[in-house]
């Protein structure tokens, strides 16, 4: 009888593994969790409401008005700068009124009014001069070209942006992970189940062999 009872009981290497197993499940399932309340909704919620269309630039133009930046020069370093508000507005294959082009939805929540924030330098000339870059960029290089804009109908619709935040890699990556994290636990349990089930049978055969 104890012989048969101890014929059940997992080694200490099936143990180990049913740990890891059960482990990884839950890493698994807890990553999916926190990625989905935390990052995957507001992701696919800002992409719900969006899509792609083309673009043709209108005019580019620096506003008089200055906004503040914060710059960093080292651990304990930091301060405010300024710098010019270049707008680029355009033209959307989905609609004639024009509207305003953003690098991303970031830069769109961080200034609205403006097309382009500039690498924050602690001298406003340079972060000027960054500025003027990008406008001869619009103006010179771009010109009356098409290229391809996204817009989101949830964040402003009257505004475009030249890239997304959130791509599918980003979201392939996101969800991949975390699935097989679990896959792999669950893959774990099943065939250290299955070995000491199989274990168990070799075992019984054996000893009807010997009686």
């Amino acid at each position: 009888m104890a012989r048969s009872r101890a014929a059940y009981e997992y080694t200490e290497a099936e143990d180990k593994s049913m740990r890891l197993g059960f482990l990884l499940i839950a890493a698994g399932l807890l990553s999916l969790l926190g990625l989905g309340c935390c990052w995957l909704r507001p992701a696919l919620q800002e992409r719900g409401g969006g899509g792609s269309t083309n673009c043709t630039v209108l005019a580019v133009r620096q506003l008089g008005e200055r906004f503040a930046c914060t710059f960093s020069c080292g651990a304990a370093c930091r301060g405010t700068a300024r710098y010019p508000c270049l707008q680029v507005l355009v033209r959307t294959s989905r609609s004639s009124a024009p509207a305003l082009l953003h690098e991303d939805e970031r830069q769109l929540r961080t200034n609205p009014k403006c097309s382009y924030i500039p690498p924050c330098a602690r001298d406003d000339q340079e972060n000027s001069e960054n500025v003027t870059h990008k406008q001869k960029y619009w103006k010179e290089k771009v010109g009356s070209q098409p290229f391809t804009c996204y817009f989101n109908q949830h964040l402003r619709p009257d505004d475009v942006m030249l890239k997304r935040t959130h791509d599918e890699t980003v979201l392939l990556h996101c969800f991949l992970w975390p699935v097989v994290t679990f896959l792999v636990g669950v893959l774990i349990v099943v065939l250290t189940i299955c070995a000491k089930s199989l274990a168990i049978r070799a075992e019984a055969i054996k000893k009807k062999k010997h009686l």
